[in-house]
């Protein structure tokens, strides 16, 4: 019973996000804290998984780039305050549900080819996921008769 309870609560704490996928470069905009200033730092590569948790908030993702020759993850929660917002920028074409191979890998043996050659098919692809709100209050619909 608790785990439904639990379930209910994280539902209500989701933020409208981009449905991120193994194979999708991505612009990852996160808070950081400087002393007393806030600002926001932008680390972009290629997922290489997506963990989908227990709940709807227990979702993470991991994203890979290559910084002077030497490759740096890092682990992002989907749902989290101190994600700004996500940047979709390419969508690639994988077969694999985690891209671990990729780590052994350097030069053009690491790139993967992209899924979408049309502007229209890229957005499609990358809308938001469908956050679950309350249904909305049905308002009543007024009679329009012609004169």
């Amino acid at each position: 019973m608790t785990g439904i309870a639990l379930k209910e609560q994280a539902e209500k704490m989701l933020l409208n996000r981009p449905d991120v996928q193994p194979g999708y470069t991505v612009r990852v905009h996160t808070k950081q804290m400087e002393g007393d200033k806030e600002r926001i730092q932008i680390f972009e590569g290629l997922v290489i998984g997506v963990h989908r948790g227990h709940s709807p908030t227990d979702c993470s993702f991991t994203v890979r780039k290559v910084a002077s020759g030497i490759g740096v993850e890092r682990v992002f929660p989907l749902h989290s305050p101190n994600v700004e917002k996500i940047e979709v920028k390419k969508v690639a074409k994988v077969r694999r549900a985690k891209l671990n191979f990729l780590r052994g890998r350097a030069g053009k043996s690491a790139r993967l080819s992209e899924r979408f050659t049309n502007a229209d098919e890229f957005a499609t692809a990358i809308a938001p996921a469908p956050v679950a709100e309350a249904p909305a209050p049905e308002v009543a619909k007024e009679e329009v008769k012609a004169a």
